[in-house]
């Protein structure tokens, strides 16, 4: 498949072409190509805004759908984030000039303690190319600085990462501080990592569990829908 893409000239493609296109480059990761089909539908004055979502974030629903079915695996699905991070870092400037709608707004990181970071990056990756603004704390969250980021950002939802059984408890003490504040019912808390599991999510009180990036993309947008529904 390489071999055919150095042979093909985006530039030559019709628009609904080379938005298919751009769905499989996405799919095989290829991070130059994205960026110049990006570039090419700029020219041809589409908007930012269109971009993202016919090109970038249905080629990502695509390879998120694979990704649940176990069709593609954590290496692939990494490529094709990175790939589309690529394109989100020539649109981000211009759809923050147009105001163009955001999905949401989410704060992640992995808990004190643990410094796990992949699936952590998967997620905050595929929540970007799903239309959320993302804030990544990275790794070995203290509570204090989960608090400080909600007070900061005001997001719609707090994602926490964890891939040790001994750190995963400490998520229930950032959901008690929230408690503690009279925090805790403004925001959506969903929380993921591999020895988690439903069963212990509501135990310490959160939203939801999310086995992987793909799930976790569908639980935030249903819950986003659902608050705004709520406020409508």
């Amino acid at each position: 498949m390489a071999d055919d893409q150095d042979e093909l000239d985006l530039s030559t493609l019709d628009d609904d072409e080379l938005v298919k296109q751009m769905h499989d480059d996405l799919y095989d990761g290829l991070k130059n190509e994205i960026e110049d089909g990006v570039n090419i539908l700029l020219e041809r004055g589409w908007e930012p805004y269109k971009v993202l979502t016919e090109a970038l974030v249905e080629g990502m629903r695509i390879v998120g759908i694979d990704f649940r079915d176990g069709i593609l695996f954590v290496p692939e699905v990494l490529l094709a984030a990175n790939a589309m991070k690529a394109g989100m870092s020539i649109l981000r400037p211009l759809l923050a000039a147009t105001g163009a709608p955001k999905q949401g707004k989410m704060v992640i990181g992995t808990v004190k303690g643990d410094i796990h970071d992949i699936g952590k990056n998967l997620v905050s990756m595929m929540m970007e190319g799903a239309g959320f603004d993302v804030i990544d704390l990275g790794i070995n969250n203290a509570v204090e600085k989960y608090l400080a980021a909600i007070e900061e950002h005001k997001p719609d939802i707090l994602g926490m990462s964890a891939l040790l059984t001994t750190t995963m408890p400490y998520m229930k003490v950032v959901i008690d501080a929230m408690k503690e504040q009279g925090i805790r019912n403004d925001y959506v808390v969903l929380v993921g990592g591999a020895p988690l599991n439903e069963a212990f999510a509501d135990a310490i009180g959160a939203d939801a569990y999310c086995r992987d990036a793909a799930v976790a993309v569908e639980t935030a947008k249903d819950y986003v829908a659902r608050r705004h529904n709520q406020r409508a």
